[in-house]
């Protein structure tokens, strides 16, 4: 499964000029955790998170402790982080959930591609991969029978799906090892799959 099955688009930004009120705004009104930002020509410069704007702009009781007198920054070039990770529309969905998993990271944007001056096309975050995690078996069941009657046309395969577990069965059991290896690599690419099982007719593996 690829980034671009699953990424959000269009892509919410603001520019290092845009108020941090202005962020804590579009964050609380669209329930996001962070924003990209880009510059006057579109290149993706920085990300602001909600830890960003949070910083500073939630003062102490003054009754028990002393409130600092120096004002929080107010624009986004600078509370933004710039060491941005981004990964490629085209990047695995699974590798890409290891590295947000070892960062700690909750959002990252999506670029084209690698070369310099790629645009930025979308945003994956983890409410993506939450949604992705928990479709309906029937959605992934009818996703994945569609792939397959597409491959091989329809009547041959019968498919179901339970929490991300996909069996699909040859009905005309064939037994082709070929056939069973592009099923399987068909079905793994449909979003919500987390294992496939492929059986010949009377449910031999």
């Amino acid at each position: 499964m690829r980034v671009k099955d699953l990424m959000t688009r269009p892509v919410i930004t603001v520019g290092p000029g845009h108020a941090v009120w202005d962020v804590a705004n579009v964050l609380a009104r669209h329930g996001i955790t962070a924003v990209p930002v880009v510059d006057d020509d579109g290149e993706l410069v920085g990300i602001v998170t909600e830890a960003d704007v949070m910083r500073g702009r939630i003062l102490p009781d003054p009754r028990g402790v002393h409130v600092p007198s120096a004002p929080p920054a107010q624009t986004v070039g600078e509370v933004m982080t710039t060491d941005v990770v981004t990964v490629t529309e085209d990047s695995d969905v699974a590798e890409v959930v290891r590295t947000m998993v070892d960062r700690r990271l909750r959002t990252v944007p999506v670029l084209r591609g690698r070369e310099p001056g790629d645009r930025l096309v979308g945003i994956l975050t983890r409410r993506d991969l939450m949604r992705c995690i928990s479709r309906e078996d029937a959605l992934v069941a009818a996703d994945v029978r569609r792939r397959l009657d597409l491959y091989s046309g329809p009547g041959r395969w019968t498919v179901t799906a339970r929490a991300g577990v996909v069996t699909i069965t040859d009905d005309r059991d064939r037994d082709d090892p070929t056939d069973r290896h592009v099923v399987h690599v068909l079905a793994v690419a449909v979003p919500g799959v987390s294992v496939v099982q492929v059986k010949g007719a009377g449910g031999r593996n």
